[in-house]
Formats: structure tokens, sequence, C-alpha cells
């Protein structure tokens, strides 16, 4: 027997579906650009999104995302390798942007376009969704589906509702917080990784559900992988020179720097030539721009000295073999504090970002792991003196420590998975 819609038999819209593919008028090649584009075809999937839905779940099946389908990687990707270890009985697909496909190639998963015929069906029919960003909002939730927001980082901006002003493009400060707050109310599960950030969380994404806090999944592996051989072979892999020190730059975007909506891009304020100049015998640099930023960066004045990440998927493999991190405003530092390494903060723009853009959940200046510089030169002063003091670590840092990584021991994949798949 047909299930029923509004009047209207399952089987009907199907065909009418099967039809419009046949006919071309919903095209699978290039389909995510048309979705964002045309209201007709949002509409059209959500209708269909909706009667897939009434069929019951698929118990076993699970669907991972990470950053917007770029990335196989953070804490999805964490979270998938456990369960696919102890638990092989979960079907299990990554949801991915086409135009990534080159970051899922050899690595034993499975996986389906996003916005594809076969990814609707899938995500329709899941029993769980797991996901470190959000889903589009006209994607409905089915009633069976547990949706697992594992978010991807400690909080040092501002986020969402406690943001004072959006500057981002294509949308209002005031459309931004309610469509935030839309979709949270989605969110069955959220993962936080200390008591700091379950209490923003809270706040900041009106989360009213149930808060896991256990630590973050993706940090296992600098506890489980931070060995010697590990760190030679990763340095092996990347074309890393074995003799030199590593200096990971990481640093996040600028709501108010962009080419267009969703295409954000960065100036480079670094001296890379100076820098090449003074430590370059002894050190190269990673560079590992936030997954936001639009363009590629040209270090072909610099080979043998920089090396352009920002597509390497996994940037836990880029904390192991760093021997020093530099960053800004992103959260990669909580993360990186776990491996107990020297950190430096190159904000430039401090005053500015702190004032104008986002703002600080505590006084990042007075409680910051390690220096805050402006300038190339102070980068380069820093590093050297790191190596003379054989990279101890700052007063700063122990209680930074006790306050933000004190959850994480290598077992946080394991607690969220005995939370949430029973």
């Amino acid at each position: 027997m047909a299930v029923q819609v509004k009047g209207y038999a399952f089987h009907r819209i199907y065909s009418s579906i099967k039809d419009a593919v046949q006919r071309n008028i919903v095209n699978i090649k290039g389909l995510s650009n048309k979705i964002k584009k045309l209201p007709v075809i949002q509409t059209a999937y959500k209708i269909i999104f909706t009667c897939v839905g009434l069929f019951p779940a698929k118990k076993n099946l699970v669907v991972f995302e990470s950053y917007l389908g770029k990335q196989y990687s953070c804490n999805p990707r964490a979270i998938y390798e456990y369960l696919k270890e102890n638990h092989p009985e979960y079907k299990m697909y990554w949801s991915i942007d086409k135009r990534f496909t080159h970051n899922f190639v050899n690595k034993d998963v499975d996986y389906i376009y996003r916005f594809s015929i076969k990814w609707l069906f899938a995500m329709a029919r899941a029993r769980y969704w797991v996901t470190n960003s959000r889903m589009p909002l006209w994607i409905p939730k089915p009633k069976h589906t547990i949706y697992l927001q594992t978010w991807h980082g400690t909080p040092l901006k501002k986020l969402a509702a406690d943001m004072d002003e959006v500057h981002m493009p294509g949308t209002t400060t005031s459309i931004y917080k309610e469509s935030f707050m839309r979709e949270s109310r989605n969110w069955d599960y959220l993962i936080s990784p200390n008591r700091y950030s379950t209490e923003i969380f809270r706040r900041a994404f009106m989360f009213k559900k149930e808060m896991i806090e256990t630590g973050y999944p993706r940090n296992d592996y600098l506890y489980v992988c931070n060995e010697p051989n590990n760190i030679k072979n990763l340095k092996i892999r990347f074309g890393i020179p074995l003799d030199k020190k590593v200096i990971l730059y990481a640093p996040t975007w600028r709501d108010n720097q962009f080419y267009a909506e969703g295409k954000y891009k960065f100036d480079l304020e670094l001296d890379l030539h100076m820098m090449k100049q003074e430590l370059g015998n002894e050190y190269v640099i990673i560079l590992r721009m936030h997954y936001l930023v639009a363009e590629n960066l040209d270090l072909s004045n610099y080979q043998g000295f920089a090396y352009d990440f920002s597509n390497h998927e996994d940037i836990n493999e880029l904390y192991i073999i760093a021997d020093v991190l530099m960053t800004d405003y992103s959260s990669v530092f909580f993360d990186y504090g776990n491996l107990k390494r020297p950190m430096l903060f190159f904000v430039y723009d401090i005053e500015s970002y702190r004032d104008n853009l986002r703002g600080f959940y505590f006084d990042f200046e007075k409680y910051a792991p390690g220096p805050l510089i402006k300038t190339t030169e102070e980068v380069i002063e820093h590093i050297k003196r790191f190596e003379r003091e054989g990279f101890s670590l700052p007063p700063s840092f122990e209680p930074f420590y006790n306050k933000f990584c004190y959850l994480e021991d290598g077992s946080s994949s394991k607690k969220v998975v005995e939370k949430v798949f029973k």
C-alpha cells in the first residue's frame, strides 16, 4: 500500500522526481549550486525528504559530515573510526562536497555526494547524523533521526547569540542568530570539550538538550599517536626534512574579509622572506589556513622552507610534527595545548578583532598560554628564545591546561559512542 502524504500517494511523488531526473530538471551534476539558488528545487527536496522520512529509520545507518563536506577530519572522523573498529554492525556513509572528492580518495570510506538523490534517501532514512558544522535549514530532520552535533572548537571568539554584531556577507545580525537557533533546536546531543565550553554553548547556541562533556574525540589522536616513529613517518610522507624543526602557522578567518558570500580571503602579514633568512637553516614553516579562506597561497619563492597544507584534512597530523604552534584567535591552540609544546600568538590586528569584529570570552591578552606579538621580527625573536630556553613553557600554561585540556586522555571517542549509539 502506498504511503499517503497530504493527499498524495508516495509513489506518485517518487515517480514525479524520477521523471524530473530523466528530463534533466534535477541534474545531479552541479546540483549543490542549483539547490542554493533555486527555491523551487529546495521545496521539491524538502517534500521528498519529508516523505522518505516517514518510512522507518534504518537503525544501523549513520551519515557523517565534516566542514560542509570538505574534509575527512575532526570529531566526526574520530567517532567514525572508533565505530568502524569497535562496532562493525553499523553502515556508515560520508556526506561530501563533490569539489573535494580528492580528500576522500584512498580513505577506505563509503561516500555520497551532498544533495544527490542517493544522499537524500540516505539522510532521510538514517538513524544518526554526525557533523561538526551546521546543516542547511531547508533540510527537515526526520523524527527518527538522532542528530549528534560535535562542533569544532573551544570558544575564544564570541559565538551565535553572544555576538553583538555579525559582519559576514549575505546575512544580518538578526537573521544569522535566528537561523543558528533554528538549527541548534535540531541537535539531540552536543559535544563539549570542557566545563567552560559547556556554559558558553548552552547560552550562545540556546541548546536545551543533552550536552556530552567528554573532551573532543579528535584529540584522542594526540594521546595515542604522539611518539617518535609516527612523527618521523609523517615527516617522510609530507616531504618535510627530518633534520628541521617545524613551525605550524594556523590562523583563523576574519568575518569582514571576503570576496563574496561563503568565499573569504586572508592577508598574510608574515614576511616569509625574512623568516627564511633568519630561521631557514633550522626550521621550516607549515601554513594551514582556515577552511573558509578562499584563495590558495603562492609559496613558490620559498621552496624548501614554507609549505601550504591548507587543504590537508587532518590538522592533528600537523600538530604532532610541529615543535611550535603559531596562531592568532583560532581555537587550534586549545587542542595543541594537549601536547604541552610552546605557542606564539601573531595578533597584528588584535584591537580591531577584539573591539569591532567578535570580542573574546576571556581576557586573552592576560591569559594566553604564550606571547602575543605583532611583527615578523618578534616572531623570529621568540622562536630563537624558545630554542635557547629548551622549548620550556611559560607560567601561564599550567592554569590554561587545567581549565581547557583536563578532560582529554585519549578516550573521548569511546565515551561519546557509549552515550549516543546505545
